[in-house]
């Protein structure tokens, strides 16, 4: 849920069930198909020789995702462009702020890429479901890198364009809703429906030490190297995810899938549309699309973290306030990560989300109030916490109750929910912050993230009563 440029919100999060009941779900889909007989094989199965965790590995990560092959090497696909898509996450509103000395344009710049990311979200979750997912990774992650390398040759000749800077994102968010779906759709192939939350946690923690290491890295690099040469890197760097995604085995859909493909046509509106369908169907999973929205369209403050750094912080540096702020959240995520051994097995999903999007709106309120820089990047690194519990309980229930032929277009609504709100909170808070006050800003959004999740989870009990039994 954190930045919408990271081939991030590519870890995976998702969402819920049919109707809140565990006997109306459909089959968790863990399916594989074999890359050369054409033919499935039986769900991977979990591990049982491991007997119950005791002392600190009940609290340590859980791994058992990384015995499987395959996942491993859509895992470690992620390891080395986790830092550098982050270098051009915090370039991008860098050299925007830069350029125009005002907040209200990186928000507005942000928004650019919400249309082309909603509709190849759609589109691309359509797809996903119809070919070979590895194919279609291949290709959009060699598209991300292209576009990483045209914002460097903008920025090295030094156009200073807001406008080209803003097409640029466009892009590279279709190509992003393209790739994500496809990507998180995956998961559910490779491990079985008792490591999905684990699988998430895995995902989710890589992503968030690439948003720890790369803006604090980008804070460093800048003074140094110059803000171009941030680009060249995330360039460079996707080089080895298009090469750990060449070595992944063919997932093609699977012969139940094909036909549903059949039946709905091709990769279109017709898809999109069963796939809304399906949604419309589940009160649960519509209410954690709902649950993660609150949370991100009124308590995601990015779009202030350079208006923060020049003016609360700069006592402190501006380099280093604006690079703490962007990590902040990221190291919590990452501790909450290495902790997952004391969440990931629970069964009350609904209720974890609820309290996960609570304690989010909780942390970032104090943010918001703290004047003093290290006492606000206590209160984000909390927020980043609760922000990696919702990921791995929202993903493993959209894994599980979503069967193969569907995972992609869920993928795809998720993608839009969770990459899109943050770009609705980077034009809100980016328009309030010039307004009102950056601080003025912030806090308020915590607080409404807080009082709206209490008022959903009261009046809805459908998302607090969701158990993932059985």
């Amino acid at each position: 849920m954190y930045l919408a440029i990271r081939a991030r919100r590519a870890s995976g999060t998702g969402v819920d069930t049919s109707k809140g009941s565990a006997d109306s779900r459909p089959d968790s889909g863990a399916e594989r198909h074999v890359e050369d007989a054409g033919t499935v094989e039986p769900p991977p199965t979990a591990d049982t020789g491991d007997g119950p965790r005791s002392g600190w590995r009940r609290f340590a990560m859980d791994t058992r995702p990384l015995r499987r092959p395959a996942y491993r090497r859509l895992w470690s696909s992620t390891i080395v462009t986790a830092v550098g898509s982050q270098l051009t996450a915090v370039a991008v509103p860098k050299q925007i702020y830069d350029i125009t000395g005002s907040s209200a344009w990186v928000g507005y710049a942000s928004f650019a890429g919400l249309l082309p990311l909603v509709v190849f979200a759609l589109w691309g979750g359509a797809i996903a479901d119809t070919v070979d997912r590895r194919k279609l990774l291949l290709v959009t992650n060699i598209g991300i890198a292209v576009t990483s390398l045209l914002f460097w040759i903008q920025a090295v000749t030094g156009l200073g364009s807001v406008a080209v800077l803003m097409v640029l994102l466009a892009v590279q968010q279709a190509f992003f809703g393209l790739n994500s779906p496809a990507r998180q759709a995956s998961i559910a192939r490779l491990v079985p429906k008792e490591e999905l939350a684990a699988a998430n946690a895995l995902g989710s923690t890589v992503m968030q030490t690439g948003l720890v290491a790369g803006p604090l890295l980008a804070g460093a690099l800048i003074p140094v190297v110059g803000l171009a040469e941030l680009y060249l890197i995330d360039a460079v760097a996707l080089c080895a995810t298009v090469w750990a995604v060449y070595r992944l085995p063919a997932l093609p859909p699977l012969a139940t899938a094909t036909a549903a493909a059949g039946r709905a046509g091709r990769a279109g509106l017709k898809g999109i549309a069963e796939g809304f369908r399906y949604i419309s169907l589940n009160q649960v999973l519509l209410l954690s699309f709902l649950a993660d929205i609150i949370a991100m369209v009124f308590g995601m403050p990015r779009a202030l973290f350079p208006q923060l750094a020049s003016q609360t912080y700069a006592p402190y540096g501006e380099g280093l306030a604006l690079g703490l702020l962007f990590a902040a959240v990221p190291i919590g995520a990452v501790l909450g990560g290495l902790m997952s051994g004391t969440f990931s097995r629970a069964r009350r999903h609904g209720r974890m989300v609820i309290v996960a999007v609570v304690a989010w709106g909780v942390a970032i309120t104090g943010f918001g109030l703290s004047a003093n820089l290290w006492v606000a990047v206590a209160f984000l690194a909390a927020a980043g916490v609760a922000d990696m519990v919702s990921m791995v309980f929202r993903g493993a229930i959209l894994l599980s109750a979503v069967t193969d032929e569907l995972r992609g277009r869920m993928q795809g609504v998720f993608t839009v929910v969770v990459a899109g709100g943050p770009r609705l909170a980077d034009v809100l808070h980016g328009t309030a912050g010039s307004a009102l006050g950056a601080r003025t800003a912030v806090a308020g959004g915590g607080l409404l993230v807080v009082v709206s999740m209490l008022v959903l989870a009261a009046t809805m009990p459908a998302l607090r009563r969701y158990s993932a039994s059985a």
